[in-house]
């Protein structure tokens, strides 16, 4: 009877993995392209900074009581609201306003009624679109890529 094993041992079979392991690790991210679903949680997050600020301005406006009032101090940073609704500008005096401290947002503010906001890298297609008549937000995501 021969007295010799065959097989590997255990420091081989431990070596292996980890090789397996680094090989992974480095190959895995290759493979995976999360950066269109990063854009997209960011339009997400612009879309809730929106609707975020507009309710707020229209609570301040509301707790202040005068459906005349054109403007709504909200920290020290005068935000244009329409008058009788509260509901924030589509103007940079407006919701511009209001998102002032947020840092990473390109805005368009071509017409008020359809101002949009991209985030940092952000394509046409990738954006949230502010009204400011209705204070209607909606997050296009149909193409961030």
């Amino acid at each position: 009877m021969n007295g010799q094993q065959k097989g590997f041992t255990l420091v081989e079979l431990i070596v292996v993995i980890v090789i397996l392991g680094i090989l992974a690790a480095t190959a895995l991210p290759r493979f995976i392209n999360v950066s269109s679903e990063a854009r997209g949680a960011a339009v997400d997050g612009v879309a809730g900074a929106l609707r975020s600020a507009s309710a707020l301005a229209q609570a301040k406006y509301v707790a202040v009581g005068s459906t005349a009032a054109v403007t709504v101090d909200m920290n020290g940073t005068s935000v244009g609201v329409n008058a009788a609704t509260g509901i924030p500008l589509g103007t940079a005096a407006g919701i511009g306003s209001a998102l002032s401290s947020i840092e990473g947002i390109a805005a368009d503010y071509a017409s008020s009624a359809a101002v949009t906001f991209r985030p940092s890298g952000g394509s046409a297609t990738c954006q949230a679109t502010y009204n400011g008549t209705t204070g209607a937000v909606v997050a296009d995501k149909s193409n961030c890529s």
